[in-house]
């Protein structure tokens, strides 16, 4: 099977390119994926997947920092003008732009879910001759949109392993499900799916990332230092007045803010693990001679655990109230994105180090990353597996970088899209041999 796998994959590699340079050239970002989402589905069908679509995969209230109306009626139009595939596009209108694709084997076995995420960052990519999107033809064409993470690779990926569990369908057992994911940047998507139960029937999760600064050749079996997280949008709004002649009659919104921004970075630190806050934005004020009425803040929370990190945002809660409270003022906060912390379980990451070595593609095989990360909301699904009794975790496939995520010259060595492909079959294919008793 190996040999024969080891062709499969190769064959699917310029597909898998192919459909990472045409995502990343049309990026789209978090709950916009419109035009990506169309193109996931067409493809999923023709190879006979069942799917569930749009608003079948979510909790609609659940969804965090959607874009107003107007600019997913704009981006849904934009799609439809750069090639989406127009029969599609009314499954995804409002933003509902999630897809899980489900594959039975027709033998009795458990299902196997694999998250991999679609959405671009609110980035412009770089235009330079030295920057290989740019000189080969697939720069992104969007303004302020950029695949700047690898996401349009997961997505690759995603697709590669539909071909290849379509191909080898008569050789595994149990059924598959595929979740292709809108807006993980900013942690936003994933809470409203798991909510809808998309992963409740799952026994066996994994999910998926390049790069992280780790070389070619090298692949993480359980990525277990992501930080709980929660991101908060604040607006602060007191009463405008001229500040030379009445400023007695106004509250004022700036000093309410900055106060808050002072307060937020003085929370005690928590025993329990490393936590952070940070305010990154504070916007406020109108003019020099006019007390300010309003002010905004976009503010985050981390832990090391969950239990952290719900310590961090209550405090940020009470620093807030409270600074409203000193300069009377109103004070409105929006949930903008959150998620988990998980650790991966032992004995599936064992399992996945099997497979990863029975690939011969890596030459260094980790169990677990030590270093320091952000925050990834797959840790939603993650949580919500194991805690129906089933196993999950998160793996991280090594890639050259020329340079870091988040980089507007970001861009990666594609070999990566083969290795991961190939690993994750065999997790399908090989599952037979993995023994952990009944769910």
């Amino acid at each position: 099977m190996s040999i024969e796998l080891a062709a499969q994959v190769a064959e699917l590699e310029k597909k898998m390119v192919g459909w990472r340079r045409d995502i990343h050239q049309f990026a789209e970002s978090g709950w916009l994926e419109f035009r990506t989402a169309t193109i996931v589905a067409e493809e999923l069908e023709t190879l006979g997947y069942q799917l569930q679509l749009g608003k079948e995969v979510f909790v609609a209230d659940a969804r965090m920092g959607v874009p107003d109306a107007d600019t997913l009626a704009c981006h849904e139009q934009r799609a439809l003008e750069q090639g989406a595939i127009a029969r599609w596009l009314p499954h995804f209108s409002g933003g509902f732009t999630g897809i899980v694709a489900t594959l039975d084997s027709g033998r009795p076995g458990p299902t196997l879910g694999f998250r991999v995420d679609m959405d671009a960052l609110d980035l412009d990519e770089a235009r330079e001759e030295g920057h290989r999107p740019c000189r080969e033809g697939f720069v992104s064409i969007n303004e302020n949109m950029t695949h700047a993470c690898g996401h349009d690779a997961h997505t690759a990926i995603g697709l590669g392993l539909a071909h290849l569990l379509k191909q080898t369908q008569d050789q595994w057992s149990g059924r598959v499900k595929l979740i292709f994911q809108p807006s993980e940047e900013g942690t936003r998507g994933a809470k409203a799916m798991m909510e809808a139960g998309v992963v409740d029937d799952v026994d066996y999760f994994t999910a998926i990332h390049i790069g992280t600064g780790l070389p070619l050749g090298a692949v993480v079996c359980g990525h277990d230092t992501f930080m709980a997280t929660t991101k908060l949008d604040v607006t602060f709004t007191g009463k405008a007045s001229h500040a030379g002649g009445k400023p007695e009659e106004g509250s004022n919104a700036l000093l309410a803010a900055a106060q808050a921004a002072l307060g937020l970075h003085s929370i005690s630190r928590h025993s329990g693990g490393a936590s952070r806050i940070n305010v990154g934005v504070l916007q406020a004020g109108s003019g020099r001679n006019v007390v300010p009425a309003k002010a905004q803040m976009k503010i985050e929370t981390r832990g090391k655990t969950n239990e952290v990190n719900d310590f961090i945002c209550q405090r940020a809660m009470e620093v807030l109230a409270g600074a409203a409270a000193m300069y009377g003022v109103q004070h409105q906060v929006k949930l903008m994105g959150a998620a988990q912390s998980s650790v991966p379980s032992p004995v599936w990451v064992d399992f996945i180090r099997q497979q990863a070595a029975a690939t011969q593609r890596f030459d260094t095989i980790i169990d677990r990353l030590e270093a320091a990360a952000g925050s990834e909301d797959a840790t939603y699904f993650m949580e919500r597996v194991k805690a129906l009794g089933g196993l999950a975790s998160y793996v991280v496939f090594g890639t050259e970088l020329s340079a870091g995520h988040h980089n507007e010259h970001f861009d990666f060595d594609e070999k990566v899209l083969s290795n991961a492909l190939h690993t994750l079959g065999l997790l399908v294919l090989n599952f037979s041999e993995f023994r952990h008793g009944d769910r």
